[in-house]
């Protein structure tokens, strides 16, 4: 029998991978499924967008090998994007790249500075992925707690009382996933400040700036930044563009070639039309913001009335593309969850998928439309 490699043995299946399949297994069988679990945005790209795409489908270029670095002008564009909503001045040529989604840049940022035995600092709650890559690449995961009393930010007095010799790499995601805590600059020049003065590579994972949020802020805005950081971010939420898998990771050049060294071995460049029509999201008025956010604004009024049908508490000062609620007295989240699913036929993410921290807590994602919003406050009620 030909065995899979010892790395599998410390992942497991992505969890809705996992679950999806359960879900679809209900639908199959007649039920009615609300499914308010996956950050999946359900609504239309820019139609600027959808056409840049249909034309880059004729460019007699199109069908070929694209660069490993994006098109210039894709990568203008971003620098663009950076300058013009976070004040953050980027070279084009030398401090972007262009990623198939921010989700495979946490595979190419950990190659690129990971080797086996080396730690990472990783929030609890915080995205899956970030340890399920560290153990991945032989890494060893280091959790910070975030805790709802200190609003969901790390606490820096307890990461100075941690073993941070073998740390190399501090994963933080704000706005953040799930709880839709804020960034603020107070909070990236401390994480500048305690990088370099640990020697560690910050990397602020951030799709969520744009949606419900009318301040967005990058890391990199922070002086002297570039020295110990890199950000993610992507096309996906902020621009509904999910499935065209459209990310960027920005910093100093001598980390993006780095960075580089690993994806142009794993890839043979994003395909044309994907790229022009990332190009257009990315010189999208501030009209398109104001009018994703006015949707987005509604249903997270319905979800809050759906939070308090269940009892639920939870921070209406929160930002991005769910609503993170806690559950009343000792609720476990999975096993409320579940019966939820069966009782009620709507699927909501137990908190718990998010970390240890995320128990009692479950979270609403806001892609799904009013009347399949109200749907499910009236089979709550």
């Amino acid at each position: 029998m030909i065995e899979a490699a010892n790395r599998l043995q410390t992942v497991e299946e992505y969890y809705f991978s996992k679950k999806l399949r359960e879900v679809s297994l209900l639908i199959a069988s007649g039920k009615p499924i609300i499914n308010l679990g996956i950050g999946s945005p359900d609504l239309q790209p820019p139609q600027r967008v959808v056409e840049a795409i249909k034309e880059g489908l004729l460019d007699p270029s199109a069908h070929k090998y694209q660069s490993y670095q994006g098109l210039p002008e894709l990568r203008e564009a971003i620098t663009g994007f950076y300058k013009t909503h976070f004040s953050v001045s980027l070279s084009s040529s030398t401090e972007v790249l262009p990623l198939m989604g921010s989700k495979e840049g946490i595979m190419h940022i950990s190659m690129a500075y990971l080797n086996e035995g080396d730690a990472v600092l990783i929030p609890n709650p915080g995205y899956p992925t970030y340890q399920s890559v560290t153990k991945l690449v032989g890494a060893t995961p280091v959790f910070y707690e975030l805790d709802e009393a200190n609003n969901w930010l790390p606490d820096f007095n307890a990461l100075e009382q941690l073993d941070l010799s073998k740390v190399k790499l501090m994963w933080v995601n704000y706005p953040h996933m799930p709880t839709g805590a804020k960034s603020n600059t107070h909070l990236f020049e401390k994480l500048v400040a305690f990088g370099k003065r640990h020697n560690i590579l910050i990397v602020n994972d951030n799709p969520y700036s744009f949606i419900l949020n009318d301040d967005p802020k990058s890391i990199l805005s922070v002086a002297g930044a570039k020295d110990v950081c890199l950000e993610l971010n992507s096309l996906s939420k902020t621009f509904n563009m999910a499935g065209w898998r459209v990310g960027m990771v920005v910093g100093d050049s001598k980390h993006i070639n780095n960075i580089l060294k690993v994806k142009s071995n794993m890839d043979s460049g994003m395909f044309y039309g994907i790229q022009k029509g990332a190009i257009e999201a990315l010189k999208c008025s501030e009209m398109w913001f104001v009018t994703l956010n006015s949707v987005y604004a509604r249903r997270r009024d319905l979800v809050w009335q759906l939070a308090d049908a269940l009892n639920c508490t939870y921070d209406k000062n929160a930002m991005g593309l769910f609503v993170w609620a806690k559950l009343p007295g000792d609720l476990k989240a999975e096993a409320y969850i579940d019966s939820v699913l069966k009782n009620n036929h709507i699927f909501i993410t137990p908190g718990t998928i998010f970390g240890s921290k995320g128990e009692g807590y479950i979270r609403f994602s806001l892609c799904a439309s009013n009347e399949v919003l109200e749907e499910a406050i009236k089979r709550i009620k």
